[in-house]
């Protein structure tokens, strides 16, 4: 594991600069798993007992099946409508816990484009993931994703 920690300035504690390479280079890959509707390989990104809660409200989706059942369920509403959904990350903060995994809060914004349409924000949300970084390389222990108001 290189989880490595450095404190900064500002008491907040910081991995390696390997460590958030990695982890940016992770959430790359499982967004455009998302986005491709590569539900399995999206669930894959998750520990077995992994939790994924997307809409504040709804009880989080546990286990990667539950996981796959929870994507495609959602997505069904988006079956008669051509839209390509993108998630975009940014502003990753990693911290090192005390027992070995790391917290991530990000930014999130999630971009609509339609056929011959402009691409369109319809929502921003921060996303609170649990990583691990073990024999399977990172992996999230969970995700929770609340939505700002507006």
């Amino acid at each position: 594991m290189t989880t490595s920690m450095t404190t900064t300035t500002a008491g907040h504690s910081a991995v390696s600069a390997d460590l958030y390479l990695r982890v940016q280079h992770f959430y790359a890959h499982q967004m455009q798993h998302l986005d491709s509707g590569r539900f399995e390989e999206y669930a894959a990104t998750f520990t077995e007992d992994g939790e994924f809660q997307h809409s504040p409200g709804v009880e989080p989706a546990r286990t990667r099946p539950g996981i796959v059942r929870e994507l495609v369920g959602f997505h069904e509403r988006f079956d008669n409508d051509p839209v390509q959904r993108r998630h975009w990350f940014n502003h990753i903060a990693l911290e090192l816990q005390e027992d070995g995994t790391v917290s991530s809060t990000a930014y999130a914004l999630v971009v609509n484009v339609r056929p011959g349409g402009k691409p369109e924000i319809t929502r921003s949300c921060v996303v609170h993931d649990t990583v691990v970084d073990g024999p399977e390389g990172i992996l999230l222990k969970s995700r929770r994703v609340t939505h700002d108001e507006g």
